[in-house]
């Protein structure tokens, strides 16, 4: 059973920094296509950065380029998004996602809502101004 779950939300001010961790359940996180996708009240879901942790690239969405930053620990089968900068924009829940087809996956792949299989629950990122 594939597993992610999603821990470091909350509330901050404009210009301060939040780190989202992605805990990895059930697979080898290595081997699949890992994004971070966000949804705002009354918005749709978008994709913000998507990597293949076996090797590569990410994608950052133009919104987030310069400020987020994906890593990994790969012992611990987790990922990692680190916001800076953080803008009231920027308010949503933010989900971690997972689909197999590494082939389309990192710079040149904005993630796209239909190729991601599996989800986490999400946690809520809050910025005032």
């Amino acid at each position: 059973l594939v597993q992610l779950v999603e821990s470091g939300g909350g509330s901050v001010q404009a210009g301060g920094s939040l780190r989202l961790s992605c805990a990895a359940f059930g697979y080898t996180y290595t081997t699949f296509c890992m994004g971070w996708f966000r949804q705002a009240p009354g918005k749709e879901r978008e994709g913000v950065v998507a990597i293949y942790p076996g090797g590569g690239s990410p994608y950052y969405a133009d919104s987030v380029k310069g400020r987020f930053t994906i890593s990994q620990d790969n012992a611990k089968n987790t990922l990692y998004l680190q916001m800076n900068s953080l803008k009231p924009d920027d308010t949503a829940m933010y989900y971690c996602a997972a689909h197999t087809r590494t082939s389309h996956c990192g710079t040149w792949y904005p993630p796209s809502l239909t190729d991601f299989t599996y989800w986490g629950q999400g946690t809520q990122v809050t910025v005032s101004s």
